[in-house]
């Protein structure tokens, strides 16, 4: 199957999705959300024990942030790029009551580097990952990290990673040299990750300089969470999302802003931009998009809030909400002192059964290898 961006124009950063924002922003159609499934705002007791499973969690094994640094990452997304240990991350696990994480590399993922090099970070790390889960069967799993955006070389180590190493899933930024997942270049892979019904995460990647306003704030305060919603549009609208049924994605932050612009999100093959909507792909309804946005699984990595998880709720169930810590970037918010639960905010919104789902069962339910480690 042939595939092309809109308009026969290359799919870049600003083009389809900043075109699209202008269209939307024109569009004043009326289409009924989902019915928020929160509980009232009250505080309720969480639950208690280590039984927390961290799908956003981070790790910078030794070479790895000794390779980000000799290449001038000092920091990430803004963020100092921080020091991490297994020591260090099980103390963090044990003050918060996380029972294990699934650990992953954070944005520039390896694609700071090219060919060989790439090719040997990413085994590094998986290599690396896989020792540490081994080590500690119970309280670590991991998702691969791909030598993106090498097509082929990211599909031959997702295939040792997940079928030899067994990892738990991948990890994908949101865009590599700018271009989003959802560009018909990355087919080959998701065929891959489709046959082998992969847990996929989908972390932001940090925005070139020349492609973002100038404003004295950090990438991770802001843009991190509307670059996830760049990746997720287009996975939707070109259909990537329904051409691969086997793949699970998760979003990190709880979608960034995908919740809140759900239903502009949903009208945009009725503007302007369904005009330009190309031949060989299947133009999706409002009731399309809003079942593919349902679909997504949401983190409460620096989400967890009530305005937050309120308006994931209207776009999703439950079931799809899942835990996440974004630890050790979120040590500065998480510090080891006082307060031993991650996520307090979390009990304004559901019970302490509800926060059981969110933060064991549902996690759980999408790594079986690590389930059956923990379960063991």
């Amino acid at each position: 199957m042939t595939l092309r961006p809109f308009a026969g124009r290359p799919t870049s950063r600003r083009r389809l999705l900043g075109g699209s924002a202008a269209a939307l922003g024109a569009a004043a159609l009326s289409t009924t959300l989902p019915t928020a499934q929160a509980a009232p705002l009250r505080r309720q007791p969480p639950p208690t024990g280590n039984y927390r499973i961290d799908l956003h969690a981070h790790f910078l094994p030794p070479d790895y942030r000794a390779s980000l640094l000799e290449h001038g990452h000092l920091t990430i997304g803004g963020y100092p790029t921080p020091q991490w240990s297994p020591e260090e991350a099980l103390g963090f696990m044990d003050y918060y009551g996380i029972q294990a994480q699934a650990l992953s590399v954070s944005d520039p993922g390896v694609s700071y580097l090219r060919g060989p090099e790439a090719n040997d970070m990413a085994r590094y790390c998986n290599t690396y990952a896989a020792d540490l889960f081994r080590a500690h069967p119970t309280r670590f799993g991991a998702f691969a990290v791909l030598p993106m955006p090498d097509i082929a070389a990211s599909i031959t180590e997702a295939i040792f990673a997940l079928d030899t190493l067994r990892l738990d899933g991948v990890v994908l930024l949101t865009a590599y040299d700018g271009v989003y997942l959802g560009d018909p270049r990355f087919e080959p892979l998701m065929i891959a990750l489709n046959q082998r019904n992969a847990f996929v995460f989908v972390h932001p990647a940090a925005i070139p300089a020349d492609a973002k306003p100038e404003l004295p704030l950090p990438d991770f305060l802001e843009e991190f969470t509307f670059d996830t919603t760049r990746a997720a549009t287009l996975m939707m609208v070109t259909g990537l999302t329904q051409r691969y049924p086997n793949i699970r994605f998760q979003l990190a932050h709880a979608g960034g802003t995908v919740p809140f612009l759900s239903h502009r999100i949903s009208v945009a093959s009725q503007t302007v931009l369904g005009d330009l909507w190309p031949d060989n792909l299947p133009k999706p309804s409002v009731l399309d998009i809003k079942n593919q946005i349902s679909r997504f699984y949401y983190d409460t990595a620096l989400s967890g809030s009530p305005a937050a998880m309120a308006a994931t709720l209207a776009v999703t169930s439950r079931d799809h909400i899942v835990f996440g810590s974004d630890w050790p970037f979120s040590a500065a918010t998480l510090p080891q002192t006082g307060s031993h639960d991650p996520a307090p905010g979390l009990s304004e919104i559901f019970d302490a059964e509800q926060r059981m789902d969110v933060e064991h069962h549902n996690p759980l339910r999408q790594l079986p290898r690590l389930a059956d480690a923990v379960s063991g």
